[in-house]
């Protein structure tokens, strides 16, 4: 059934709204808008994007932005302002017109940092008075605050005639069953970022290399057609900070140029799910450099 209008489709000469499906109800029709213009197709699109992906990285404060479906920045930290600033740091200019999620009460102290980036969409569980004012006070910001997401019975896609139907991708094997294949293992803080890392993986388009230092994505290159192109792209977004950090690859390195671009970007551990017939060789290139790997045994393309 037809649950809201929307501004337009994916461009402004697409008509769109939102549908839902008869006797359910989805954290959106409980969210509400406390200012800004009426929401856009994409910015349903992106903004469930980031809602689920805030609420997939455990029980810290944490912050995500996300840009044309793609997490640009993401950061845990003690301090919820803290997780928006160093979210914010992984990759600014991709964050100009992004959509910002927040897992925690907005503070004023956030609203702050944020009010001088242009940001289409916040959305958090509330907001303190002060924030809630100055976040209104932008006129063309659209702040949401929202429930926590349910899990979908089904993705769905639209093909020539028809839908292709799977069940949601989702977390199965968990770090405590993740192998280390080199002669290296990690230490518990690179443990701390090979999930984190891992997590955002899951969530990025294929083919998806994420770099991540102390708690904060400092790197990522989506949507490539070759994995090694996604892997220099996200050191180059990088900028050097992943010096010691962890990489995630969504899926196996069919060969050791992907790895390799990854260490030559400073990282000190890898996380991936193995099965290429190419495995021995890219767990020879890990035992060369010097830097601990572990597989997952689970894949996580998103295309």
């Amino acid at each position: 059934m037809r649950a809201q209008s929307l501004r337009y489709g994916e461009n402004p000469h697409q008509l769109g709204a939102r549908y839902r499906r008869v006797g359910d109800r989805g954290w959106w029709d409980d969210a509400i808008q406390h200012g800004g213009k009426e929401l856009s197709y994409l910015n349903l699109y992106d903004t469930e994007a980031a809602w689920r992906l805030v609420h997939d990285l455990g029980d810290e404060p944490a912050v995500v932005i996300v840009k044309h479906a793609n997490p640009c920045g993401v950061a845990v930290a003690a301090d919820i302002t803290d997780a928006y600033k160093a979210a914010h740091d992984c990759d600014p200019v991709s964050a100009f017109g992004g959509i910002v999620a927040i897992n925690r009460t907005v503070p004023a102290a956030l609203a702050e940092a944020l009010a001088p980036v242009f940001t289409e969409v916040v959305v958090a569980p509330g907001y303190e008075p002060d924030a809630l004012a100055a976040f209104t006070a932008k006129k063309n910001l659209r702040v949401l605050e929202a429930s926590l997401p349910g899990r979908n019975r089904f993705d769905m896609r639209s093909i020539d005639g028809g839908l292709l139907v799977q069940e949601p991708d989702a977390f199965h094997s968990a770090p405590s069953s993740w192998k280390v294949v080199t002669k290296v293992a990690p230490t518990d803080e690179q443990w701390r970022d090979l999930e984190l890392a891992w997590r955002v993986c899951a969530h990025v388009k294929s083919n998806a290399i994420v770099y991540v230092a102390g708690g904060r994505a400092v790197g990522i290159g989506a949507g490539q057609q070759n994995r090694v192109d996604s892997s220099r792209i996200a050191a180059t977004k990088a900028a050097g900070r992943a010096v010691g950090g962890a990489c995630a690859s969504d899926a196996f390195f069919p060969f050791p140029d992907g790895l390799e671009a990854a260490i030559d970007a400073g990282v000190a551990t890898v996380v991936q799910p193995g099965g290429s017939v190419n495995d021995d060789k890219v767990i020879a290139a890990a035992d060369e450099r010097g830097i601990a790997m572990v597989f997952t045994g689970e894949r996580h393309f998103r295309h």
